[in-house]
């Protein structure tokens, strides 16, 4: 019996964008039930129930998934290249298992949409080597060959909610985001993206008067970056659209780590020296297409990075005063 589609559920509720996803459905009128391994770090959960469970384990799936007509599948274990450079089995271990139990259980429940969020990661690495790179159509995800263990298991899901399409009739939604990033995100710790870590850095700079920070590599990989208001807009106009084939989302403005550096160095009002280190850079450059975004929403992506970087820098700036201050960052200020 398939439950009403006001009914939503996310999945890595309490990670950054299902955080904010959660937040944008509750706005718009659904009940929201949150689940993850962990509440919001940041702020409260504005779900109408939160489940703190494993969805590695097929049970939680099934509970988490019970009368809920719309499922919103986020949770995954992830973070920024230093994390996915050196977790592979653990990434591809767990991730398996979450979006195994989740679809099946959202099958057996009777759930009637499921979008699963995956990522630019999938695209080949043969493609991305240039830090000019030609930005990346959905097609060109195959022949196959993602860069890490993270890529082969977005990948292998899309797969899986293409068949269950086929074999069972579940409406299914495959989202393929490109570097989301804002506030109320990980910026330290080691899970932090390119954006917050830089943010971070630039903030400490700043606040002890040490004005050079550290890049990996040369800085001259090559990225685009999506604001999160931009991001849960997307997702929730892709549920809506009924189109069922991966779609990219995100900015396709093309910028390097260290004009990135110094973007948010200029918001922070400071001048900053980057001192090149060693350390994981991922692929050499990637940018999204956005063609078939556009034709699909009839929409893309509007905030602009200044715009975007600049409501992350003030945030994550709070949390680094907090930080050096000896308090613990704790709700944004």
């Amino acid at each position: 019996m398939s439950a009403p589609l006001g009914r939503a559920l996310v999945t890595g509720a309490g990670g950054f964008i299902g955080h904010h996803l959660v937040s944008s459905l509750k706005q718009r009128g659904y009940w929201v039930r949150g689940v993850d391994l962990k509440r919001p770090e940041y702020s409260d959960s504005q779900a109408d129930e939160f489940l703190v469970a494993d969805l590695r384990e097929a049970a939680a799936c099934r509970a988490a998934t019970d009368g809920v007509g719309d499922v919103y599948a986020l949770a995954a274990d992830m973070g920024g290249m230093g994390f996915i450079a050196n977790n592979h089995s653990i990434i591809l271990h767990n991730n398996a298992l979450i979006n195994l139990h989740t679809i099946e259980a959202a099958r057996r429940n009777g759930v009637q949409r499921l979008l699963y969020t995956s990522s630019a990661c999938v695209y080949p690495e043969f493609k991305q080597t240039d830090a000019n790179v030609s930005p990346l159509k959905e097609d060109d995800a195959y022949p196959a060959m993602p860069q890490d263990a993270y890529g082969w298991e977005k990948l292998i899901t899309e797969r899986l909610c293409h068949h269950y399409k086929e074999d069972y009739g579940l409406d299914t939604r495959v989202v393929r985001f490109h570097n989301i990033f804002g506030p109320l995100g990980s910026w330290d710790g080691g899970r932090e993206k390119a954006p917050a870590a830089l943010c971070r850095k630039v903030a400490r700079a700043k606040l002890t008067g040490e004005h050079e920070i550290e890049i990996w590599g040369d800085g001259e990989q090559t990225r685009s970056f999506c604001y999160i208001d931009d991001c849960v807009e997307g997702i929730y106009r892709l549920m809506e659209s009924g189109f069922q084939e991966p779609l990219n989302l995100g900015q396709d403005r093309l910028i390097s780590i260290n004009e990135l550096a110094r973007v948010v160095a200029r918001i922070a009002g400071i001048e900053v020296g980057l001192r090149h280190v060693p350390g994981p850079m991922g692929v050499r450059g990637r940018n999204s297409d956005n063609t078939l975004l556009r034709k699909v929403l009839g929409w893309e992506p509007a905030v602009s990075l200044e715009d975007g970087l600049r409501t992350t820098y003030q945030w994550i700036e709070e949390q680094v005063r907090g930080q050096l201050s000896g308090r613990s960052s704790g709700q944004p200020a």
